[in-house]
C-alpha cells in the first residue's frame, strides 16, 4: 500500500507540470485546487493507515506478552487459567489497559508514545472519530472525561442518548418518570416491545449498554422537579431537554442558570422541529425569549397534534451534536442562535436570537430564582400546566341533562328514527376513525357550511329532522360560539 501512494505522488508531479503548462489561467488555477484537495486527501489517508497500523502492531504484541505470562507461570489445568484471568488484579488491568495488556508506558510499538490515556480498545472503538482531523484523540479525551444529563427518553432523547453513549461520552445522566407505551415505537426508536410497560429510564440504560457496554450511566426515574433539578444538573457539564413539558422546561432552564450550566434544547410538534442553546457563553436563557408562558389555547402536545416519527429523530441527533461539541470543545455551537426544520420541503434555516435579558428573573443583573430558592417556585401555577404527563381531566363544560352519551347515542341509531350526525374534527382526524352515516364539518367552517348543514337537517317536508322546529340554523351559529351544537333538541360536546 505505502509504495503504491508513493507512485500516485509521483504521477501528481507530473500532473503538476502539465497543470503549470496550461495556459489558460482559469483552468490553471481550477486544476491546482482540484490537484491541492487530492493531496490533502492522499496526506489524511497515510496518517490514518499509519494509526491503524499501530493499533494492530500494539494488538499482536500484547497477545504475546500474555501468552509468555501464561507460560511461565506453568498453569496446567484450565479451570486455574480461568480463575487466575479473572482474578480481580487481572480485571482490574484489564479495564485500566484495555485488552491488548499494554501500559503507556511499556508499549514498544510508541502507539501511546504521544502521552494521551486511550487504550487499545478505546482507539479501536472510536478510531473513525480519531481521523477526524477537527475532533481528533484531543476532542475524544475531553469527551471521555464529560458527563451529560439527559432529560426525557422519548422522541428527542431517544437519538441523543444513543448518540451519546456511543461516542464515548463519560458520564451520562438519564431522567424520565413514564413508562414505554406502544405508541411511543414509531418515534422512540430507544424502546423495544420488549419494553412496554417497564419504565422508560430502564429501557434507555438496556440499550445504552448494549451500544457501548463501558458507558457509566446514572438513571433518574423518578423525573426531575423543582426540588431534585439543582441537585442533579449540578453533577454534570452539560444538560439536554428533551422534553415537552412546559413547567419541566422552565423547571430545566432555571436551575441550568443557577449552576452555570450549559443548555441543549429542542422541540419537534408535526412537520417541524426547532433547536439552539441556551446559557452559555453570555448567550440568552430560555425565559429571556419567553418571561411568560405561552397562553394555554395556543400549547400543542404529540398526543394532540401529532408528530412525524423521523422529526424528533432529526432534532435530536442535532442535539447529541451540540451536546458532543460542548463537552469536546470543538467547533462552533448554536449559541444565540436557532435551527429551524421544516420537514415537508426538506428546509432548515437559521435565525438570530435577541439577547441575554439583564432584567430575566433567572439569569439577569438581579436574577430573583437561584439556586436556593428555586424548590419554592410554583412551576405548574405559573405555567397553568402539570408536570404530569397524564392526559388532561375532562372538563364538565356542558350540563348533564344538555348531553348526549355515547349509550344514548347508541339507543337513538337503533331506534331506526332519522337523525344528523355532526362531526365537527378536521378531516385527517375524521379519516382516522368516524362513526358511519356521520357529517363532517370542520368546526372552523361550520358558519360557511350552514347550508349543507341546514339541508341535512330538512327532510322533505321542510321540517327540521325529528328535532325542535324551533331550532334554526341562525341558532347553531350562536351555539357554535359557545363552544357547543344542538341536534334534536340537544345538545352535544
Amino acid at each position: 500500500m505505502g509504495e503504491r501512494m508513493v507512485h500516485e505522488e509521483e504521477k501528481l508531479e507530473g500532473f503538476e507540470t502539465r497543470i503549470l503548462g496550461i495556459k489558460d489561467e482559469i483552468a490553471r488555477e481550477e486544476f491546482t485546487a482540484k490537484l491541492t484537495r487530492i493531496r490533502k486527501e492522499i496526506r489524511e489517508l497515510r496518517n490514518g493507515l499509519d494509526l491503524l497500523d499501530k493499533v494492530q502492531g500494539a494488538v499482536s504484541e500484547g497477545q504475546k506478552e500474555l501468552a509468555d505470562e501464561v507460560q511461565e507461570k506453568n498453569i496446567k489445568e484450565g479451570e486455574q487459567v480461568q480463575n487466575n484471568l479473572d482474578s480481580p488484579n487481572q480485571i482490574d488491568r484489564r479495564r485500566r489497559l484495555g485488552t491488548c495488556g499494554l501500559d503507556n508506558k511499556s508499549c514498544s510499538t510508541g502507539v501511546f508514545a504521544s502521552g494521551h490515556s486511550m487504550s487499545a480498545d478505546m482507539i479501536r472503538r472510536y478510531s473513525r472519530q480519531l481521523l477526524v482531523p477537527a475532533f481528533g484523540v484531543s476532542g475524544q479525551e475531553k469527551l471521555s472525561k464529560s458527563s451529560v444529563l439527559v432529560v426525557g427518553m422519548g422522541g428527542l432523547g431517544s437519538p441523543v442518548a444513543l448518540y451519546l453513549a456511543a461516542s464515548g461520552v463519560g458520564k451520562l445522566g438519564l431522567v424520565d418518570n413514564d413508562v414505554v407505551e406502544l405508541s411511543n415505537l414509531h418515534r422512540q426508536i430507544i424502546h423495544t416491545e420488549g419494553f412496554i410497560g417497564q419504565t422508560k429510564v430502564s429501557s434507555a440504560v438496556s440499550a445504552c449498554l448494549g451500544v457501548n457496554s463501558s458507558l457509566k450511566v446514572k438513571e433518574y426515574g423518578n423525573g426531575l422537579n423543582a426540588a431534585n433539578a439543582v441537585q442533579i444538573i449540578s453533577q454534570y457539564d452539560v444538560v439536554v431537554d428533551a422534553t415537552d413539558n412546559l413547567p419541566t422546561r422552565y423547571i430545566i432552564n432555571d436551575a441550568c442558570v443557577a449552576t452555570g450550566k450549559p443548555l441543549v434544547s429542542g422541540a419537534a410538534l408535526g412537520l417541524e422541529g426547532q433547536l439552539t442553546v441556551y446559557n452559555h457563553k453570555n448567550g440568552p436563557c430560555y425565559r429571556c425569549l419567553f418571561p411568560t408562558p405561552q397562553p394555554v389555547s395556543t400549547r400543542q402536545r404529540c398526543s394532540d397534534n401529532g408528530v412525524l416519527g423521523v422529526v424528533p429523530g432529526i432534532i435530536g441527533a442535532f442535539q447529541a451534536l451540540e451536546a458532543i461539541k460542548l463537552a469536546s470543545g470543538v467547533g462552533e455551537t448554536l449559541n444565540s442562535r436557532m435551527l429551524l426544520l421544516d420537514a415537508l420541503s426538506t428546509r432548515i434555516h437559521m435565525v438570530r436570537l435577541r439577547g441575554r435579558n439583564s432584567e430575566c428573573v433567572s439569569c439577569g443583573d438581579a436574577p430573583q430564582i437561584l439556586a436556593s430558592n428555586l424548590w419554592e417556585y410554583d412551576y405548574e401555577r405559573f405555567t397553568q400546566s402539570t408536570l404530569s404527563e397524564e392526559e388532561p381531566k375532562p372538563q364538565n363544560l356542558i350540563a348533564k341533562e344538555d348531553r348526549v352519551s355515547a349509550e344514548e347515542l347508541q339507543k337513538y341509531l337503533e331506534s331506526g328514527k332519522a337523525y344528523v350526525l355532526l362531526d365537527v374534527r378536521d378531516p385527517h382526524e375524521y379519516a382516522i376513525s368516524s362513526l358511519s352515516n356521520s357529517l363532517n364539518i370542520p368546526l372552523s367552517s361550520l358558519k360557511e357550511k350552514l347550508p349543507v348543514l341546514r339541508s341535512a337537517l330538512l327532510d322533505s317536508s321542510g321540517k327540521l329532522v325529528n328535532g325542535d322546529h324551533s331550532v334554526q340554523t341562525e341558532q347553531l351559529v350562536e351555539d357554535d360560539r359557545r363552544g357547543w351544537f344542538r341536534m334534536s333538541g340537544r345538545r352535544i360536546n
